[in-house]
């Protein structure tokens, strides 16, 4: 009796650590077949344009946030995009010459109560109907002022670089631990290059 007892708990026991096996493994394996979500930022292209006596900036860029970035903005909690540039002239015989070092910066924020998507610049804010449209202004710059012409020589070409990146420290200080601990936080773009020169003037 004791023997038939002991078997089928054997067999019981045996069933179990089956069937938990089972489950581990299908469990692992959807896990590493799941497609891991990252957000996705690239620049596209950077132009220079010459306009009167300025040097503006338009740029192309792709902007794709995760899941938990999104849930996190659609949650009332602000993120700021910044954007960086610099802009360099060569010099053989000693240290790059830096003629331009400038960032914008863009705060892209939801209103719960009002049900409002708000993104903007400095104290310029203006309302989107969605987080798509808010991002959108982000996509697509143009007309940046970054330098006077004035302060530009011609025939001189100048090298440039510019990046997007996701700027956590002005998250409030409880969720920078967050953005810390968490690579959907990491968001930034690799530098893009380019390079330009200023027209010689007509009257020379």
């Amino acid at each position: 009796m004791q023997r038939l007892f002991a078997a089928r708990v054997s067999r019981a026991w045996h069933g179990w650590l089956l069937r938990t096996g089972v489950g581990i493994l299908l469990l692992a394996g959807s896990l590493l077949l799941a497609p891991v979500q990252a957000s996705e930022a690239t620049i596209v292209s950077v132009t220079p344009v010459v306009d009167g006596d300025e040097l503006f900036i338009d740029a192309d860029i792709e902007l794709n946030l995760t899941s938990e970035l999104h849930s996190a903005v659609s949650r009332g909690i602000p993120l700021h995009f910044t954007l960086d540039i610099e802009i360099v002239a060569r010099r053989w015989w000693w240290f790059d010459k830096v003629v331009a070092k400038e960032r914008r910066t863009w705060r892209v924020v939801y209103n719960a109560l009002t049900r409002q998507w708000r993104v903007g610049t400095g104290e310029l804010s203006l309302p989107e109907t969605s987080l798509e449209d808010a991002l959108a202004r982000i996509r697509q710059v143009r007309n940046w002022s970054v330098a006077d012409v004035a302060d530009l020589d011609s025939g001189i070409e100048y090298q440039g670089r510019a990046r997007l990146r996701l700027d956590t420290s002005q998250l409030a200080r409880p969720f920078q631990v967050d953005a810390l601990n968490s690579s959907a936080w990491s968001l930034a773009t690799s530098w893009k290059s380019f390079s330009f020169s200023i027209p010689p003037d007509e009257d020379e």
